[in-house]
């Protein structure tokens, strides 16, 4: 992918989308947090600790989670998560609008809803137990093809070959990739 990507142009591009959303029993939303960082507009990423029994455990990731009973609705359920995990408030934040809605592909009956936030000055980020690191990535990295390869991963004791991002050591694949391909590619066709 090939193209310019700033915030004038995410704003004018998710100012006007019409984003789709999918009807599942279990919902979950995410946050895709945007700022400058390094001179550069980078998206946030968090790398989930190693714990027994969830089924992303140690995968790279956006903040977020399941929906709360308490949830006023998914945008809050964004927010709460965000907080919670990364201890970044996103109450202040501008919220630059939302993506099409997606299902992961070990949960058909989950569906997840990204949203995506501008912070012009982000804070000291304070990890909760659920996540082992953070990292900010370069939206003009992710989208050349410097970043881009295939990695085998295992899914349900399976290896599989998928497209992923490579950012030294971490490897990010699934939804977060698919999510973050979306993204790209939505802003970068627009003229």
């Amino acid at each position: 992918m090939t193209g310019v990507i700033d915030l004038p142009k995410v704003r004018a591009v998710l100012g006007v989308c019409q984003p789709s959303e999918l009807e599942r029993p279990r919902r979950a939303a995410v946050a895709l947090v945007l700022a400058t960082r390094d001179d550069a507009l980078s998206a946030l990423l968090v790398r989930r600790s190693e714990r027994e029994g969830d089924p992303w455990s140690g995968h790279m990731a956006l903040p977020g989670g399941h929906e709360h009973t308490t949830d006023r609705d998914l945008l809050q359920t964004a927010k709460r998560e965000t907080l919670e995990e990364v201890g970044l408030d996103l109450e202040g934040a501008e919220l630059l609008g939302r993506l099409d809605d997606l299902s992961p592909l070990r949960s058909s009956a989950m569906s997840v809803r990204p949203f995506v936030f501008w912070v012009a000055e982000p804070p000291e980020l304070t990890t909760s137990p659920e996540v082992a690191e953070t990292l900010w990535v370069s939206l003009a990295d992710l989208a050349s093809d410097r970043l881009r390869a295939t990695r085998e991963v295992e899914i349900a004791t399976t290896r599989v070959s998928v497209p992923a991002f490579v950012i030294g050591e971490r490897v990010v694949w699934g939804m977060t990739f698919h999510l973050l391909e979306r993204f790209l590619a939505q802003i970068l066709r627009a003229p």
